[in-house]
């Protein structure tokens, strides 16, 4: 049970036995100990969780300490003075602590909505509407009694005057959108207490039973308060900004608000009612009026601004920056556009969840807005993408500008606790020749496309490269009827050996493009096309049962000479499919080749992100697949993936074997590599080796599988015992 709990309970406990204390001056006494207990905590609590917004608690705290000082006078007036006299001293401390009690609640609230000018506005229709009501049927009667002392008046009036305010504040921060936490409900339910107990006082002063219970009132206000400080979710900042919407509640609290003066107006003709003021009903009716129509005004603008800004992270939309981009290119000059993408931005929302990446994606709108100043605009106009409108430079001098705004985005984006690096890359295009904000944009994404494609950061729109993308757009549309036909593609297989004999114990398996007029399409060509308009998955799903048939065909023709297994490269694509450890099973089933004959292979950026890749290659392994991590060396991290990551075999890449030979940096990260798969107990495939001389270099290091030209190059049946059989 927890602290907060606990104070709550006892808290509460005690406060319902003062009205059942033998005598008057012991119950009074208690609850001053109810009292100052509830400050202790308080700051006990404003210590130990230290809240984001400590300027709204403090504000809160003195108004409890100036409650609490209050009890103090009464109870020390109760001790001087025989008999209680209305008003108290211990009144007028009381009414000092709601006015500062009320500005700590509306504090608290100062980020519930953009504008403060619409939350004010909220909180003055509220007010003044029952100011009307509270004027007419409570203070009014009682200001304007001249037989009554002015202290009593004062007092009398007081009160639920400050309940109105207090109500005006409480009764927003209820309907606001979102969720509440436990912390602002106890503050809530704290206010409505003492609300109650304030109009309770002033209209039953003489009724001695009730006014203890009403102390019972704001002795439980005491405890929530301090409660409320108490509860961890104290330190949750205020919520995030959200767009000014009417939601029903707000609706609903503002209608009804509205209707309270026709309401008074209505009574007052079915009812009699003295002391009904025209003069408070006219002005507070006009300032109510005025009040709508700002409101009204506000929210209009609001919504205006609402749909040329995106929701979540409040940039300017897609439709805002076309807007903007028109304007720019209306003006003359050279306005130059740059769109930016998150690489691998979709694997932290699968990997961390959808929340978290929202919260990404605020923290990189903040970044960017950090490094742009007018009159650049930066927009969200996607999921994952930004754009930058730089309305009058120079190539050199915007290029230098994108740069540094997606070098502001390299730096770790802390979010769920978690340091996330983003890989940034960018498309830019000039206004040069262009009148329509869409074709700018157009070659700007164009632009982004070739850098994705080429694998750089960076690149500037050419015209060739729209020749390129409509290639690119046909070689796609030939992949999908050569899918369909079924009869283009075919199957090669690379041998690899072992060392230092030679001899072939296994085959990775490599597709092939027959095209029937561009002739033999390499697969560097098509394999990043068929990945990006996402036939890759239909396309290794044939190159997978192929595989698989095939090694089967080995088995049962060569028996012990057949391959040990055999490798098939698996696409990040493929991985993210939630059913493609059952069609590998599928596949060994309809074939009926063992788990255990098969290896995939994945790149590290494929699976370094974790989540479904990861549990996809659970699943394989639990067929008896075994997985190696191919072009291993060459990513980041890694290492780290070997601890996280179901692995069997490293695929060491070519780039560390070239010049193994040579003394130099690549040859100890090749003697490095070899000496982790053996501590860890994982085998290790050296690839790409192309001499003698780097075969026996590999074997003196340790290697004892390896792939290349030099011992076969891909062919569409590396036995000649099967020939034929491809």
């Amino acid at each position: 049970m927890g602290l907060w709990l606990i104070w709550l309970v006892l808290g509460t406990c005690a406060a319902f036995t003062y009205p059942l204390l033998p005598s008057w001056g012991f119950a009074i006494l208690i609850g001053g100990i109810i009292g100052l207990i509830s400050c202790v905590v308080m700051v006990l609590g404003l210590r130990r969780h230290r809240p984001a917004d400590m300027s709204a608690w403090l504000l809160i705290a003195s108004g409890l300490f100036l409650w609490v000082g209050g009890d103090v006078v009464f109870i020390a007036e109760g001790l001087l003075r025989e008999t209680q006299v209305y008003p108290t001293y211990a009144d007028f401390v009381y009414l000092t602590a709601m006015p500062v009690l009320a500005l700590g609640l509306f504090r608290m609230s100062r980020d519930r909505w953009p504008r403060l000018s619409a939350r004010f506005t909220d909180w003055a229709i509220i007010a003044v509407s029952l100011a009307i009501v509270y004027w007419v049927f409570v203070i009014g009667p009682v200001a304007t009694d001249a037989s009554l002392p002015l202290s009593t008046r004062l007092v009398t009036t007081g009160y639920p005057t400050t309940g109105v305010v207090l109500f005006a504040v409480v009764l927003p921060m209820v309907v606001r959108p979102g969720r509440q936490t436990v912390s602002r409900w106890l503050l809530i339910v704290g206010s409505v207490f003492t609300l109650i107990c304030n109009v309770l006082y002033t209209l039953v002063p003489a009724a001695a039973a009730y006014t203890m219970w009403v102390g019972v009132g704001y002795l439980l206000a005491y405890v929530c308060w301090s409660t409320a400080v108490l509860h961890p979710s104290v330190r949750m900042p205020a919520a995030e900004p959200v767009a000014e919407t009417f939601s029903r509640g707000r609706l609903l609290m503002l209608s009804v608000s509205m209707l309270l003066v026709p309401g008074v107006l209505l009574i007052r003709r079915t009812h009699s009612v003295d002391h009904l003021s025209w003069l408070v009903i006219g002005l507070g009716s006009a300032i109510l009026f005025v009040l709508i129509l700002l409101r009204l005004s506000g929210f209009v603008s609001a919504a205006q601004s609402l749909a040329l800004h995106d929701d979540l992270t409040s940039l300017p939309n897609r439709r805002n920056f076309e807007q903007r981009v028109t304007a720019a290119l209306g003006a003359g000059g050279s306005p130059q556009v740059a769109i930016l993408n998150l690489a691998d931005f979709k694997n932290i929302n699968d990997r961390l969840g959808r929340a978290a990446a929202d919260r990404a994606l605020v923290a990189i709108a903040d970044r960017l807005r950090e490094a742009t100043a007018e009159p650049m605009l930066v927009a969200r106009i996607g999921g994952d993408e930004f754009a930058l409108l730089i309305p009058d430079a120079s190539a050199a001098e915007s290029e230098v500008l994108a740069r540094q705004v997606a070098d502001a985005l390299r730096r770790p984006i802390d979010t769920a606790g978690l340091e996330l690096l983003l890989n940034v890359r960018v498309g830019i295009s000039d206004g040069d020749g262009v009148s329509d904000a869409g074709e700018l944009l157009r070659r700007a994404d164009t632009a982004l496309d070739a850098a994705k494609r080429h694998g750089s950061r960076f690149r500037r729109y050419v015209v060739e490269l729209d020749e390129i993308a409509a290639r690119d757009a046909q070689m796609g549309a030939d992949l999908r009827r050569a899918l369909d036909a079924n009869e283009q593609f075919f199957l090669v297989y690379q041998p690899i050996v072992s060392l230092p004999d030679g001899r072939t114990v296994a085959v990775e398996a490599l597709v092939r493009w027959e095209h029937p007029v561009r002739g033999l399409v390499g697969p560097v060509e098509f394999i990043p096309i068929a990945e990006r308009n996402g036939l890759i998955v239909e396309l290794g799903a044939w190159i997978m049962r192929t595989s698989c048939r095939q090694a089967q065909i080995w088995r049962d023709e060569l028996g012990a000479d057949a391959p040990q297994y055999v490798s098939v490269n698996v696409s990040a694509h493929q991985l993210a499919q939630p059913d493609f450890a059952e069609f590998v099973s599928s596949v060994l089933k309809s074939t009926g080749l063992p788990g255990e004959h098969l290896l995939v292979e994945v790149t590290e950026t494929a699976i370094f992100s974790g989540g479904i890749a990861v549990r996809t290659l659970e699943k394989l392994r639990a067929l008896g697949v075994r997985i190696a991590l191919d072009d291993f060396g060459t990513g980041h991290s890694s290492l780290g993936l070997l601890q996280n990551v179901p692995v069997d075999v490293l695929k060491v890449d070519k780039s560390f074997v070239d010049n193994i030979t040579m003394a130099g940096r690549h040859a100890v990260i090749a003697e490095a590599l070899i000496k982790v798969a053996d501590g860890l107990g994982l085998g290790a495939v050296a690839e790409g080796v192309e001499t003698a001389e780097q075969a026996a270099e590999l074997h003196r290091l340790g290697y004892r599988l390896a792939q290349g030209y030099h011992f076969g190059k891909p062919v569409v049946s590396p036995f000649r015992e099967a020939a034929g059989v491809g």
